[in-house]
């Protein structure tokens, strides 16, 4: 039953049903629970963030549900900067960190309680537990995370009534917690920048998060391989379930629309209706990430022969990628600018625009106005993480402009995209899209591949395929 419902079948409920269900309910609390691997991390966390702001109440939420259709929602993903200072997913929560008078901050975390057996909460309401779910009790939550927890439905009147420190919020994540405090945004977006900057160098466990997401990955691209004659007797979308399902069987989910585009679909970006034809003699573009239990998601691309062997043409615009993605690659070490590996891709590409004769010469000219953007279309890559385009707000200083640590994780993912209707290219060359993406993480000497279980140049994506394709 679902309360409020204009067409819902029940008007009512009788006092005796109502006494029905408050009664005979086994009590289900958990008392085998132990701390979460990731709270240590996660309270080092807290404390780097605490040092940047002394004196100043911190509130980060984590979100609510989202409507995707009357009362149909999508499944919640709680806001990554959350996750990353708590290890928590819960919908409706908030993070607090309370100022000390020693500069410090005290740590607790807002939860939505189980609902009460004592009413008709727990089964009269659409996202009532007897409809969604068990969810944790504040005390099952306090061992799980670490931190003391607070029922939510007190959290907006505790901040509005809260003094004594100017505070801080992540904005748009939830409304009402948002609307309960008085903040300026210039300061808010500074909360954000600092919870962005903060993951930019990921700790021992996210690395081997990320290890285990790029590893499921590797089985869902080879998955997809040895059902490739399946998706050429059906459509894109043959592809796209194959690897979901290797994404929910191991992980959450996938950790952003996969791309699976076949033929002139390659050349989009990112082409995610995928609803097309795959055709022997085309190529396939996929790009697609699973994303882990505790949501860190892998990136990788490769693009395939749908028949197994590329043509001439394919080839000698597949290797011109390659080739620059293995100059990228190389510049990605511990002091390097974090420019440094997309400059050394996109001059590579630019040179065989210009020797191709599609854009005008020399070629570190045509680099430095920009032209091979034509064909290259975007950046080089980004950083990964807990969201695939991971730090997003970081400051350009620590991101853009900043330089290559240990412990840094990216992506470097160069292309080249001949659109179906671009006539400064002749017409064999139109609606060829190859891009090929792998994930980085910066070491003390150097760089590990960590998608290297797949294979990346044109003589071995043929051997791969002749093995493993269906």
């Amino acid at each position: 039953m679902a309360k409020g419902r204009k067409n819902g079948l029940y008007s009512g409920i009788s006092e005796e049903l109502s006494a029905l269900m408050r009664t005979g309910w086994a009590d289900t609390e958990r008392h085998d629970l132990q701390l979460g691997e990731q709270a240590p991390y996660a309270a080092r966390r807290r404390a780097a963030l605490s040092a940047r702001f002394p004196g100043e109440r911190l509130v980060i939420p984590a979100g609510n549900l989202k409507v995707r259709s009357n009362d149909d929602t999508y499944p919640f993903r709680p806001y990554s900067g959350y996750v990353h200072m708590t290890g928590d997913q819960a919908r409706d929560g908030a993070l607090v960190l309370e100022p000390r008078a020693d500069g410090g901050h005290d740590a607790y975390c807002y939860q939505l309680p189980r609902d009460s057996r004592d009413n008709d909460e727990f089964w009269t309401g659409a996202t009532a537990e007897l409809w969604m779910g068990r969810r944790r009790s504040l005390a099952e939550s306090e061992i799980v995370l670490g931190l003391s927890c607070r029922d939510v439905r007190t959290a907006a009147r505790d901040l509005a009534a809260a003094s004594g420190a100017p505070t801080r919020i992540v904005r748009g994540i939830d409304l009402s917690l948002e609307a309960a405090v008085t903040t300026d945004e210039e300061r808010d977006a500074e909360l954000e920048e600092a919870l962005s900057d903060l993951r930019l160098v990921k700790d021992d466990w996210e690395i081997a998060e990320l290890r285990e997401a790029v590893d499921s990955t590797v089985r869902g691209f080879n998955d997809v391989i040895g059902e490739l004659s399946r998706a050429i007797a059906s459509s894109e979308r043959w592809i796209e379930g194959t690897f979901f399902r290797r994404a929910r069987l191991e992980g959450n989910s996938v950790g952003y629309g996969s791309i699976c585009a076949a033929g002139e679909h390659a050349t989009i970006m990112h082409w995610t209706d995928n609803d097309g034809p795959v055709r022997p003699g085309d190529l396939l573009l996929l790009d697609a990430g699973v994303e882990t239990h505790t949501l860190y998601t892998a990136d990788v691309t490769r693009t395939l022969p749908i028949s197994g062997t590329f043509t001439p043409l394919q080839r000698k615009v597949y290797d011109a990628v390659y080739e620059a993605q293995e100059a990228g690659m190389a510049a990605v070490k511990p002091g390097a600018a974090y420019r440094d590996f997309h400059e050394a891709s996109q001059r590579h590409l630019a040179a065989r625009l210009v020797e191709w004769g599609f854009i005008d010469g020399p070629a570190d000219r045509a680099y430095e106005l920009g032209l091979q953007r034509r064909f290259t279309m975007a950046g080089t890559g980004h950083m990964l993480g807990l969201d695939v385009h991971d730090c997003a707000q970081a400051r350009h200083e620590e991101y853009v402009d900043g330089v290559l640590e240990p412990g840094m994780v990216l992506t470097v993912e160069p292309g080249l995209y001949f659109q179906p209707d671009d006539l400064t290219v002749p017409e064999e060359w139109r609606g060829i899209g190859v891009r090929i993406e792998d994930d980085l993480v910066v070491t003390d000497d150097g760089h590990e591949n960590l998608s290297a279980g797949l294979p990346r140049s044109a003589d071995d994506i043929e051997a791969w395929m002749a093995r493993f394709a269906g």
